[in-house]
């Protein structure tokens, strides 16, 4: 099924809308919170649930795995199998090719797996296969990511397999039994941080057609200066009646310059790995609960945030339970993270639909405590 975007409100290139999937509606700009191996960190389907989440990303290559992406599809597909009535949007594996230093050609690519050691292959066919069996809403093709940073030749080679890639990835995908009644799938650019071959890496990715488009390999070691001319580059060649998608991203400066500049959805594992760590997101920037100055502290994790679900309690009592090691304290602070996050997105939206200068005093607000 074609994903459908519906444009509703617009400042210069920054939008709200609402996307359509075979599964149903949800608003943009959003964030879609990490569950890499159907869960988010510390969290279930309820939690998520409450706290008015629409998508949630999960991990190819973890899933198919772990448990075997023909097991969850015996369990149900994705949604049976994590009690998860919202959207799914699962990554095709594409990332490992930067993460996982694997062998790649121009077939595919040769993983280890990080559980066991053992090698597996994964192919743009295999790819539409294996997130078929998982029973995603919106599938993503197989790319070849690159660091950001990387030599222009590099570059060069990933923007073109990429762009073979995708054509057997879209082709796979329309001739599949079922996918296309009931998936959408997106193209991803790549180029790195160089503006030309992030243009042509667009055009190419364009040309091939997709339900929807991906910037990846951004925001994956490079400085901002060097990232926004890029996804410009990108995004200045997308089509605007389609939804766009930044992947990987997630501190709230880098998303309100990526809206600014006609980004519709993110993803990150930000709030659940600093939760863990017990790093606070709040309207007064992030700070680390751990320190000392917060263990006699009768404040909640953010004043200005009365009704985030972990509220009722202090930083000292967080700290506290940081401090011995106690697992509630990644899980509150995990879902606070969330909460604000989204709370956020919630913002973001509303500036944008103002039609006085919301969003700009937004961004440099942002700005302003982010940078």
């Amino acid at each position: 099924m074609k994903a459908g975007f519906v444009l509703e409100h617009s400042v210069g290139e920054a939008r709200t809308g609402t996307v359509t999937t075979a599964r149903g509606s949800f608003a943009t700009p959003c964030f879609m919170p990490v569950g890499t191996r159907g869960a988010v960190r510390h969290l279930d389907s309820s939690d998520l649930e409450a706290l008015g989440v629409e998508v949630v990303l999960a991990n190819t290559y973890h899933l198919m795995l772990r448990p075997g992406a023909d097991m969850v599809a015996r369990l149900g597909g994705i949604h049976r199998f994590a009690d998860w009535s919202g959207q799914v949007l699962t990554d095709s594996g594409g990332y490992q090719i930067y993460s996982l230093n694997p062998q790649v050609d121009d077939e595919g690519a040769v993983f280890k797996s990080v559980y066991d050691g053992s090698q597996c292959r994964l192919t743009p066919e295999d790819a539409v296969v294996q997130q078929a069996l998982i029973g995603a809403d919106i599938t993503m093709v197989l790319d070849v990511c690159p660091s950001a940073v990387a030599e222009t030749q590099v570059l060069r080679e990933a923007v073109h397999r990429t762009a073979a890639w995708a054509q057997r990835g879209r082709n796979a995908f329309l001739t599949h039994e079922s996918a296309p009644q009931r998936q959408c799938q997106f193209g991803i650019v790549q180029g790195g941080t160089d503006v030309a071959l992030r243009r042509e890496s667009a055009e190419l990715t364009v040309d091939v057609g997709f339900d929807g488009y991906a910037v990846g390999g951004l925001s994956v070691g490079e400085e901002r200066p060097q990232m926004l001319p890029a996804l410009e580059a990108a995004t200045a060649v997308l089509p605007t009646d389609s939804p766009r998608y930044f992947m990987g991203l997630g501190d709230p400066l880098g998303i309100v310059e990526s809206v600014a500049r006609g980004i519709d959805m993110f993803d990150c594992v930000l709030p659940s790995r600093l939760g863990r760590h017990g790093t606070v997101l709040s309207d007064g920037g992030r700070y680390n609960l751990s320190a000392a100055r917060y263990a006699g502290s009768d404040e909640p994790l953010d004043e200005t945030f009365p009704d985030s679900p972990a509220g009722r309690w202090s930083r000292g009592y967080l700290r506290h339970l940081l401090a011995v090691r106690e697992p509630t304290a990644a899980r509150l602070v995990t879902l606070h993270n969330l909460a604000w996050l989204l709370r956020f997105m919630d913002r973001v939206r509303a500036a944008v639909r103002s039609s006085d200068d919301s969003f700009a005093e937004l961004r440099s607000c942002v700005a302003e405590t982010w940078s």
